[in-house]
Order: C-alpha cells, then sequence, then structure tokens
C-alpha cells in the first residue's frame, strides 16, 4: 500500500511542511486583492517568512512538483471542500496524498492492486490508524483514534481540472474562520500531529492525545507557533490579531 520511490522522492519534500491557516489571514491583511496564491509567491513566502498554507495551497504546490518530475495528477475534493491529490507513478497506478491532512506517507488506491487491502493500517495517519474503502466514484477513509473512537471521511474520485481548483482555492483565501496549524512531528519511534486550534493545542501520539498548556497573550501563542511550525513569530502574531478582531466584531 505505501508509495513507491518516484512518489515518495517529491512527497518527503513536504515533510517539513506545516498545514496552516495563519498565511491566510496575514496575507490577505496585506494584499490588494485576495487570490489565490501561485507556486511561485508561495515558495518565496516559505523562505522569507516560513509559511506553507492551507490545503489548496499545499495541494496547487505538490501537484506542480509532481508534474515538474513528469508524474501525471490531479485534485480531488471532499464533500466539504477539502482538497487532495492522486497522483500515478510510473507503473500506471494511483495514490492518495493528502498534505492538507497531514498524512505521513500516500497510499495506494487502486482496488485490483495484489497490495491493496481494506483492512486497518499503520504509519499512514499520525495518531490513527486508517482503513480504505473503494467505490468506483468515491473513496471512504475510516480513521481509528487510540481510543477507539472512529471518524470518517469521503473523497470524490472525478479529477478536477486546474481552473476549478484554482478558483476553489480563491473562494477559501476569501474565508477567514478560526486559526488553525498542523503539524506532523517525526519522532525516534513514530511521527506524531500537533494541532493548534483556535486558541487550543494539542499533540496526538500512537497511544494517547496530550493537552498543551493554556496561554494568556496573543504573543506567547505567536511564540508556541512559530516554535513547532518554523512560521515567523511577527507573521503569526500579525495573523492572530486578524482572527481576534474577527471574533469579536461576530
Amino acid at each position: 500500500m505505501r508509495a513507491t520511490r518516484d512518489i515518495l522522492e517529491v512527497w518527503r519534500k513536504f515533510d517539513d511542511f506545516p498545514m496552516e491557516t495563519i498565511t491566510k489571514a496575514w496575507y490577505n491583511r496585506m494584499a490588494a486583492d485576495r487570490k489565490q496564491r501561485t507556486v511561485e509567491l508561495m515558495k518565496m513566502h516559505r523562505e522569507k517568512y516560513g509559511t506553507s498554507g492551507n490545503c489548496f495551497d499545499l495541494a496547487i504546490w505538490l501537484i506542480d512538483e509532481f508534474r515538474a518530475h513528469g508524474l501525471d495528477c490531479h485534485a480531488i475534493f471532499t464533500p466539504r471542500l477539502h482538497v487532495a491529490v492522486v497522483v500515478m507513478n510510473s507503473e500506471g497506478n494511483k495514490y492518495l496524498c493528502d498534505l492538507g491532512d497531514q498524512w505521513i506517507e500516500p497510499i495506494l488506491i487502486e482496488r485490483e492492486h495484489e497490495d491493496y487491502t481494506e483492512e486497518f493500517l499503520d504509519g499512514f495517519f499520525p495518531g490513527s490508524r486508517i482503513k480504505l474503502n473503494m467505490q468506483p466514484d468515491l473513496l471512504h477513509v475510516t480513521y481509528r483514534r487510540p481510543n477507539g473512537k472512529e471518524s470518517k471521511q469521503r473523497f470524490y474520485l472525478k479529477p478536477i481540472p486546474d481552473h476549478e481548483l484554482i478558483a476553489a482555492g480563491e473562494r477559501t483565501q476569501r474565508k477567514l474562520r478560526t486559526p488553525l496549524v498542523e503539524k506532523r512531528l517525526f519522532l525516534d519511534d513514530q511521527v506524531a500531529h500537533w494541532e493548534f486550534d483556535n486558541f487550543q493545542s494539542f499533540t496526538s501520539y500512537q497511544t494517547e492525545r496530550e493537552e498543551e498548556e493554556q496561554l494568556a497573550s496573543l504573543e506567547e501563542w505567536a511564540d508556541r507557533i512559530h516554535a513547532v511550525s518554523g512560521i515567523h513569530q511577527e507573521v503569526v502574531l500579525k495573523s492572530l490579531e486578524v482572527y481576534t478582531k474577527l471574533s469579536a466584531d461576530k
């Protein structure tokens, strides 16, 4: 079920990339419009400020990298407009790639392949076991946490044309809800999952979820987010100020 080397060589370039909506609020504050950022602009922002982006930013960037390496790929959506990428390796087998939900690595989605299974698997999603169920036009994913709690997600397998992907990305740039940062933590014995969600933060391990201490100021939150994600403190602080103002105005 694991991806082949040609796919992993591209995927591993994103191992240190968080999924985050920090950049969205920060960029919207300073930009004249709310366009979907180009890959070139995303690369510049990452080099200068340590940012990455939301699920649309990451999917667009990943697609660009796969195509630069000669791999055929396209975006797919969930009913709630989360976006992931399907890539085909040099042997013609397809794999699901989901940087937006911080998967550890891509997974085979060829039902007729001899290695395909619909048993629960470790090593693909941090802090959870996952199980696939392939239908003709849908992919169902079940996530099972260490405490036995399960959640499910559906992916429509219809390929999304590039222009529709960009248009959907631009719509998400105009919507600011709450600040979110998710980051894979590559530890010696496992890959954990750190999350900051609307001024709460915690880490999910293979055996438990560890809540972090609440903080009193935006500056303290900016320091914590920077320490885990690598995004510059000033960018994080400005973004949190935007979200805090939005919340106060509601």
